[in-house]
């Protein structure tokens, strides 16, 4: 799934009503996908370093499926998750809670660049049949599902009133998962 997408869920799924918990929510919805954006904005922009190769070969590369592996172990934020109940942190529950959603979601949703979900235990990375961005691989249905759902989470959120702030982020979020959908229509002819 595109990243806004995981937002809008986490945000929806473990807010409540509440504020801080929308934000804890966006937040771990936002977790796994961070090391990428780090890792990937650093290679582009501070080194220069053409798309074609960050993608291409950067992404597939050992070190970087060893930081991906780690963000996205079902292991480590279930553990994390059990952590949190134990110490009964709503907060800290929603943000785990959030990313296992994620994780959850993007399983299904990777033909030939998913991730060692399994990690410390296993490097087995699950080649699914099914792609969120690649249409050769259904991504022509599984992008309006996507849009249908973060659109969903979008109104339970602002049917909760909370807040400008809030209220413009989830805008701003929506409109960049719309804003996202249109970009992969038009770069692979969706």
């Amino acid at each position: 799934m595109n990243t806004p997408a995981h937002l809008l869920i986490g945000g929806a799924l473990m807010g409540r009503g509440r504020r801080h918990l929308i934000w804890a929510g966006m937040a771990g919805g936002l977790a796994p996908d961070v090391s990428l954006y780090v890792m990937a904005g650093a290679a582009l922009f501070v080194l220069q370093i053409p798309p074609e190769r960050v993608f291409n070969e950067l992404y597939f590369s050992d070190a970087w499926q060893t930081v991906f592996a780690i963000d996205n172990s079902f292991l480590l934020w279930g553990g994390l998750l059990a952590v949190a109940l134990y110490l009964r942190k709503d907060w800290a529950v929603a943000v785990t809670g959030a990313a296992l959603v994620h994780l959850c979601l993007d399983f299904p949703l990777h033909h030939d660049d998913g991730r060692p979900h399994f990690w410390p235990v296993s490097n087995w990375i699950f080649e699914s049949p099914v792609s969120y961005w690649d249409r050769a691989h259904g991504a022509n249905w599984v992008g309006p599902i996507e849009v249908a759902i973060a659109a969903a989470a979008f109104v339970r959120i602002v049917t909760w009133r909370p807040g400008w702030a809030i209220g413009a982020g989830v805008t701003l979020l929506m409109l960049a998962e719309l804003s996202v959908i249109r970009v992969w229509l038009f770069v692979f002819g969706l």
